[in-house]
């Protein structure tokens, strides 16, 4: 969090001259001789005293990183108000929490019933104690123990793990605010990189099921009010329609209708980010589904292990940075990805499964890997 409390340089003061008289408060520097004269003016250009760096630094107030003991309250903290310190929520009782800004971790502890925003966590977001909560999380690691009936719209980099908690349900991460594209990049987080249904349950018990998946078709403003027109966040424009969701919305671990699935690569480029969502968007449209996407870094074994027979051809591809890769399903799912790859990306540098026959194949090997590299 940084440092709570700055030493404070002691500065020493100037002694006073013993050429003064004493109690003769009409003295001047013109009534001294001129030896006084002199002692003075080198006393008086006396250099300052050093100043270290914890004496610049911007004192850290406590209270400032914490919400606690509250309720019936809407709180939070507006964007530019934590820039990436900790944070910590406890013992808050039917509140709206807004967390509209990137943190280092956030802890919370003893709450109930309580809808929580949390702008992007560089860390980990570790609920404890708590029940009947509602929640928007972007974060590197998610976990909660002890806790029940939670409902979380989620997107997390890592394997999302629940301990002694039940009634956990779980959605994907759906949410829009102007500066969640930065905070994202400032808490060092991927919007492609979101594992939002692959949970980890920690404590299983035979014959019962402690998590679930929200209905396809949940709503975040179901589940997480807008903040009160009156409330100091009524300046933040806030969407939490799907389709201006900053994580794109993936299927998960969710039943395809379909056996069609298609890869669709993007490598590193000036539009990379920006092409992976009009992909999206184009196909969408269409009626087709996306289920993953990933952004990993690939060395050139990692190429001829996934790409095969094409790897030749990607190889010098992948020095720029990571490659983004969507995993889309769908009736004539590969002819449409094939159609538009030539129509609206023609130029760019991307790797489209080839066929019907081996595109189950690309899905597996790719998604294998990435899985593999991010400790999945």
């Amino acid at each position: 969090m940084g440092c709570l409390f700055s030493k404070k340089s002691r500065r020493k003061s100037p002694k006073k001259d013993s050429a003064l008289p004493a109690g003769d408060e009409s003295a001047t520097g013109n009534d001294l001789p001129e030896t006084n004269n002199t002692a003075l003016g080198s006393n008086s250009n006396q250099e300052a005293p050093k100043q270290y760096s914890w004496d610049k630094r911007e004192k850290v107030d406590p209270k400032d990183f914490m919400l606690t003991g509250l309720k019936n309250e809407t709180v939070g903290r507006l964007p530019g108000k934590l820039n990436g310190q900790q944070f910590v929520i406890e013992d808050c009782e039917n509140c709206n929490i807004y967390v509209f800004d990137h943190s280092a971790t956030i802890t919370i502890d003893d709450c109930v019933n309580c809808r929580i925003i949390l702008g992007p966590v560089k860390g980990s977001v570790f609920f404890r104690d708590c029940k009947d909560i509602k929640c928007v999380v972007a974060c590197q690691q998610f976990r909660t123990r002890d806790c029940k009936k939670m409902d979380v719209f989620l997107c997390c980099a890592t394997q999302p793990i629940i301990e002694s908690s039940t009634g956990m349900k779980f959605g994907c991460y759906q949410y829009y605010y102007p500066e969640l594209a930065f905070h994202f990049k400032d808490a060092g987080l991927s919007i492609f990189n979101n594992n939002w249904s692959n949970i980890h349950d920690f404590t299983p018990v035979s014959g019962e099921t402690n998590w679930s998946l929200l209905p396809e078709d949940a709503v975040v403003l179901e589940y997480m009010p807008l903040p009160d027109p009156e409330s100091e966040f009524k300046s933040v424009k806030i969407s939490a329609e799907a389709n201006r969701s900053i994580v794109p919305l993936t299927k998960g671990g969710r039943r395809t209708e379909s056996e069609d699935s298609c890869l669709f690569v993007f490598f590193a480029g000036d539009y990379t980010t920006a092409n992976a969502r009009k992909l999206i968007d184009e196909m969408t449209a269409k009626g087709f589904v996306l289920i993953q996407t990933k952004e990993v870094s690939m060395r050139p074994e990692d190429v001829n292990r996934v790409f095969q027979n094409n790897a030749e051809s990607l190889t010098e591809w992948i020095t720029k940075g990571p490659v983004v890769a969507l995993e889309l399903n769908g009736d004539g799912v590969v002819e449409a990805c094939r159609s538009i790859a030539n129509e609206v990306f023609n130029g760019t540098k991307l790797f489209v499964s080839e066929s019907k026959n081996t595109s189950s194949r690309d899905v597996d090997n790719f998604f294998n890997f990435a899985d593999m590299q991010m400790g999945l």
